[in-house]
């Protein structure tokens, strides 16, 4: 399975649990402020009918009156069991009104839901617990989100109306932003979740990379030293001029492959960087890519346009490789039955940049496709690991802290890559010395 397949997968993964642990959130919070909400509801109905029952004239009157009758009876000697009972009936009526005033109508605590009443000609009369101006627009907005109370005072000679619009308590208004919080808190544990999951898997794939280009460089040395005598071997015993330029190709190759061995050995360790004209490296890459490497169809026109003064810090052996990869890419990507199979490379100066443009006549990257071709693993082709681009980013961005990007592409016409380096600053002084001057 190729990696960037997997890590796609476990991205997904993580995703959809954060949508789930989203979404359960949301609805069970929902489920709380709908109870929370039937409750404030129960107890605003519960104190606006208690302002009417300890508003009544008719249940004060006779409350009045018993306890009249209570004191008169009390003062009397004797008093029938029939009189006790009526005496206790009052004093308990009594003592509901009075806890109905003080525990229901006058509490602060127990209801903080915020609620203004107003009188028939809808002017305030009493408000309790809001924290708003109060005009019709916070009655208007009440209203939306709950009907009215209505409150009936005074007996059926005499009765007033008045409404009770409310609100929604400080507690429920907290509840309505928690799964926001919430939800932020899970994006911010994914984040933390995704940058560790990456940069474990970097530090593993670095770990494989260089265990993999140490062992290759390794196992390399012997047989290339073995080549070595074997060529002057074949010199010495076949004096033909033939014979000879064929040896001089094998030894080329063989001083080549050691080459490779030796960028092996540098992948993990730190390079040494030099500031030195990037002119003769291109062209030296160039030059032996259109001579190694088989033709396309017909010949693949291989054109040059170096800036022979561009000057950068590099690691000569790290950076021709990065090359060689990119303009082995836009060989490839050349279809044999191209008309015009042709690959540019630009080597420029733009301000205290350098660039480095290979473009090919080739197929083209799809836009979708555009930002997997630098991962491990991914390849259009039926051989290879896929790591070539990936190894060549590493190079340019990870050792000569440049970069690597698709400047342009178009399928069916060819792409640009591009690579970015920064320029020599000896240059840059000598040419803000030459602006100067």
């Amino acid at each position: 399975m190729k990696p960037y397949l997997t890590s796609n997968r476990i991205n997904i993964a993580l995703i959809g649990l954060f949508i789930l642990l989203g979404i359960g959130s949301y609805a069970y919070n929902q489920y709380l402020v709908s109870r929370i909400l039937q409750q404030e509801q129960s107890g605003v109905k519960l104190w606006a009918k208690a302002i009417e029952y300890t508003s009544d004239p008719t249940q004060e009157e006779i409350s009045r009156s018993l306890l009249e009758a209570v004191d008169y009876l009390r003062r009397r000697a004797s008093v029938p069991d029939s009189v006790i009972s009526l005496i206790e009936d009052a004093e308990a009526d009594r003592a509901s009104q009075t806890f109905v005033t003080q525990e229901i109508v006058l509490s602060e605590d127990q209801f903080l839901v915020p609620r203004i009443i107003v009188d028939e000609r809808n002017e305030i009369i009493f408000a309790n617990h809001v924290d708003a101006k109060l005009n019709q627009e916070l009655i208007d907005y009440y209203a939306s989100m709950n009907d009215p109370i209505e409150i009936r005072l005074g007996d059926e000679e005499y009765s007033q109306m008045q409404y009770v619009y409310y609100g929604e308590s400080p507690t429920v208004r907290y509840l309505r932003y928690f799964p926001y919080i919430q939800l932020s808190l899970l994006a911010l544990l994914l984040g933390i979740g995704l940058v560790s999951y990456r940069t474990i898997s970097r530090s593993e794939q670095s770990n494989l990379w260089v265990g993999m280009t140490k062992e290759a460089a390794h196992q390399l040395g012997t047989p290339l030293s073995s080549l070595y005598g074997w060529v002057e071997l074949l010199r010495e015993e076949k004096k033909d001029d033939f014979t000879q330029r064929i040896c001089d190709e094998l030894e080329n190759d063989v001083t080549r492959l050691r080459g490779v061995a030796d960028r092996f050995n540098k992948i993990g360790s730190e390079p040494e960087l030099k500031y030195q004209r990037l002119q003769p490296m291109v062209q030296e890459v160039v030059g032996y890519m259109e001579h190694r490497l088989p033709k396309l169809g017909e010949n693949v026109d291989v054109l040059c346009q170096l800036d022979s003064g561009v000057q950068a810090k590099v690691n000569s052996d790290l950076f021709q490789w990065a090359l060689e990869n990119l303009i082995k890419n836009a060989m490839d990507a050349i279809k044999s039955s191209a008309a015009k199979a042709q690959v540019t490379v630009k080597l420029y100066r733009v301000e205290n940049e350098v660039f480095i443009d290979i473009t090919d006549t080739g197929v083209g990257i799809e836009k979708k496709f555009q930002h997997e071709i630098f991962k491990p693993g991914y390849s259009t082709k039926k051989r290879g690991w896929g790591l070539g681009l990936s190894l060549t980013k590493r190079i340019i961005e990870g050792y000569h802290n440049g970069r690597l990007l698709i400047h342009d592409s178009e399928v069916g016409r060819g792409t640009t890559m591009r690579v970015i380096l920064p320029a020599d600053r000896l240059q840059e002084e000598e040419q803000a010395a030459k602006n100067e001057a």
